[in-house]
C-alpha cells in the first residue's frame, strides 16, 4: 500500500504543484494585499485558475489519463472545491485563533499558506485514486 501511494506519480504531481504555486498563489498574494481584495475571494481565485492548469497538467502529464469524460471534469472539479473548503475552511479559524494577538493582514496571510498546504496533501489522494484512476472501473 506504501508503494502505491509514494510512487513516481507523486514526484509529477509536486512539480506540476510549483508550476501550480506560482500561478494560483501569486494570483491570491496579489489579489489580497495588492489589489485588496477579501481572503476568501483571494484564496478561491488561486484555485479558479490554478485549478484549470491542474487539471490539464495532472490528468496528462502526473497521472497520464487519456480517458474523455465529462464525469472525471465533473469528479476533478469537486475534489478542488472539497479540497478548498476543508483546507481554508479549517485554516484561518485556527490561525485566527492561534495568532489571535497578531494584525489581521498577518493572520489571513498565514491562514492562506496553511490552507494551501491543507488543500495540497488532500487533493493528491483524491485525485490519484478516484478522480485520474483508471483502475477503478
Amino acid at each position: 500500500m506504501i508503494k502505491k501511494i509514494f510512487d513516481p506519480t507523486m514526484i509529477r504531481f509536486l512539480m506540476v504543484g510549483v508550476i501550480n504555486t506560482i500561478v494560483g498563489t501569486g494570483t491570491m498574494f496579489l489579489l489580497y494585499n495588492f489589489v485588496g481584495c477579501s481572503y476568501w475571494f483571494s484564496s478561491s481565485a488561486n484555485y479558479i485558475v490554478g485549478g484549470c492548469v491542474s487539471y490539464f497538467l495532472n490528468k496528462f502529464f502526473t497521472f497520464k489519463n487519456r480517458e474523455k469524460s465529462w464525469l472525471q471534469v465533473l469528479k476533478f472539479i469537486m475534489t478542488v472545491v472539497f479540497c478548498y473548503f476543508i483546507g481554508f475552511g479549517v485554516a484561518k479559524p485556527v490561525t485566527m485563533w492561534l495568532l489571535d494577538t497578531q494584525p489581521i493582514v498577518i493572520q489571513e496571510n498565514i491562514a492562506m499558506c496553511i490552507g494551501m498546504c491543507l488543500y495540497v496533501v488532500l487533493n493528491y489522494f483524491i485525485q490519484k485514486f478516484m478522480v485520474f484512476n483508471t483502475n477503478m472501473k
